[in-house]
């Protein structure tokens, strides 16, 4: 498209992404890879919360959570999800759709040994999304877990990475007067080539 320039110049969307979050990194206060996670219940009723992207690869954004917490089942269950990233200090946002699948195997190993201790064992003791009957309750289990794995436990068999590879990205940044700037890439399949289409503010 002639008028894709600047920021959004490129054919390839993962790089672009690449590049926004770069951006980003030193002048977003906290957490710069942060996204709001949306997925949906048994019921279709949406649910959304923030996580931490961990990395954009060749051809999919990848994340980690619990498998067992409402997100991770609802993940499973549909088998499809949604993210928004959103930079206030770039005035920038990237909203992606697609296709989940699990990460496993010895990416996920490598990324739960690179964890702070205390984060490994954390994961261990949360039975995320689950009542809890206080925090010392937590504490315990903790420390619990603690005395059982030691000081270097393994990836839970319960815990590891969901890829989500995109169907849909849109590139959104601010514009004057509020005639923002939005492109969509957009593919029927994972195996298709994208489309590409400047949206209407």
């Amino acid at each position: 498209m002639s008028d894709r320039t600047g920021i959004f110049s490129g054919s390839d969307p993962f790089a672009i992404a690449r590049d926004w979050l770069a951006a980003a990194e030193p002048v977003e206060p906290n957490d710069p890879n942060a996204i709001a996670l949306a997925t949906v219940d048994a019921d279709g009723l949406p649910n959304v919360r923030i996580v931490l992207l961990k990395e954009i690869e060749a051809d999919a954004f990848l994340f980690y959570t619990n498998y067992g917490s409402a997100k991770g089942r609802e993940i499973a269950d549909a088998g499809k999800a949604a993210f928004v990233m959103h930079w206030k200090s770039l005035r920038r946002q990237i909203r992606v759709r697609g296709i989940t699948s699990r990460e496993e195997g010895s990416i996920a190993d490598e990324y739960f040994a690179s964890r702070s201790l205390k984060s490994r064992l954390g994961a261990w003791a949360s039975q995320q999304s689950e009542p809890l009957s206080s925090r010392a309750a937590l504490v315990a289990e903790v420390a619990r877990v603690t005395a059982a794995k030691g000081v270097s436990p393994a990836r839970p068999p319960f815990w590891g990475g969901f890829r989500l590879r995109p169907l849909e990205i849109e590139f959104w940044a601010d514009g004057a007067f509020r005639l923002h700037d939005r492109f969509r890439w957009q593919r029927a399949t994972i195996a298709d080539e994208w489309a590409i289409t400047r949206l209407n503010p």
